[in-house]
């Protein structure tokens, strides 16, 4: 059964379908940015594109709306290291220091450069020492943890990447019943 089988089944309930579905209409629509200043937008997208690189769809799930819109309506993800400031300025901080990194080593913005370039620019960041004045008070590990997992929560959380990997969980009507090893309700492929 596929996503768009399953959303329309009985075995889901009406605010979790919601939810999906607005995911779907989400997807492709035009986004300005509400919080991020356009080119503080522009790197995350292409961060988030390099993190997770969608060539085989037409239109990418989209990942940095999600993120640029939990930070302006303010609201947490649910936790935060204490080594990193607030969410909003851990994000604008992060972001301008992988341009730092981007310039340091390329000399150039990071959407610009090539895929390799790319790569070795947040390969930096997750080294122990990435270059750059931000990195000094920033934790560059612990930014990069904390963006990677946000950007990975956003894209599982779309149901065509759910179709992907084949998770059915969403069906949240009636109860689940076989949770044994290797037991699969009907719904299930």
């Amino acid at each position: 059964m596929t996503s768009q089988e399953l959303l329309a089944s009985a075995h889901v309930s009406a605010a979790t379908r919601a939810a999906l579905e607005q995911r779907l209409a989400d997807t492709g629509a035009a986004y300005e940015p509400q919080l991020l200043a356009p080119e503080t937008y522009r790197l995350l997208e292409a961060v988030a594109a390099r993190l997770f690189p969608q060539p085989e769809r037409p239109v990418p799930i989209p990942l940095a709306p999600a993120i640029d819109q939990r930070l302006a309506e303010g609201r947490a993800d649910g936790w935060r290291y204490d080594a990193l400031p607030p969410d909003r300025e851990a994000y604008r901080l992060g972001l301008g220091g992988i341009q730092e990194i981007a310039h340091s080593l390329f000399r150039a913005d990071f959407e610009t450069l090539a895929p390799g370039q790319q790569d070795a620019v947040i390969e930096a960041l997750a080294s122990p020492t990435p270059p750059g004045k931000t990195w000094e008070t920033l934790n560059a590990g612990r930014f990069f943890e904390e963006m990677l997992a946000e950007l990975t929560e956003t894209y599982y959380a779309h149901p065509w990447a759910q179709d992907e990997i084949g998770y059915t969980g969403y069906a949240d009507l009636p109860a689940w019943t076989k949770i044994g090893l290797n037991e699969k309700e009907p719904r299930e492929a």
